[in-house]
């Protein structure tokens, strides 16, 4: 690999899916992954993504809810939008941008169920895009 390979993941609010993707990708990137997140309509970061990822030893917490802009897509090799939305609303990429679809449930969209609900819910979603993340980063090792 010459360069970093540059990872821009994409969902609507960029308050929690993508900004947990973009943490492990750094994390298990180990500086071969160049890693940014961003939002269709930022809302700022949620405060159970940076409780569910501490448990996970990693302090998102300086991390920033972003817009969306056509210069992260061009700078990118690879958008993975981890919503719906995100997928329908993504612009057209430039030729030499990958496109992969992650489908994550929002855990933020619980917010008024009883806390243990919402909790679990921010888990699962840091799991599954754990698990994704590493499932990704192995097929660029081989």
């Amino acid at each position: 690999m010459s360069h970093q390979v540059r990872m821009l993941f994409v969902c609507t609010g960029n308050s929690a899916r993508s900004q947990m993707a973009e943490a492990f990708a750094r994390y298990y990137g180990k500086g071969r992954i160049e890693a940014s997140s961003c939002g269709i309509d930022p809302k700022g970061l949620h405060s159970l993504t940076v409780k569910v990822m501490a448990e996970k030893g990693m302090d998102v917490s300086r991390q920033e809810s972003k817009a969306l802009t056509d210069e992260m897509l061009r700078k990118a090799d690879y958008v993975v939008t981890v919503c719906g939305h995100a997928d329908e609303h993504c612009p057209a990429l430039p030729s030499h941008v990958r496109k992969l679809h992650w489908p994550i449930d929002d855990p933020a969209i619980l917010s008024g169920r009883a806390p243990e609900e919402v909790l679990a819910a921010f888990r699962r979603a840091r799991d599954e895009l754990e698990s994704r993340v590493r499932d990704f980063l192995s097929t660029l090792a081989s």
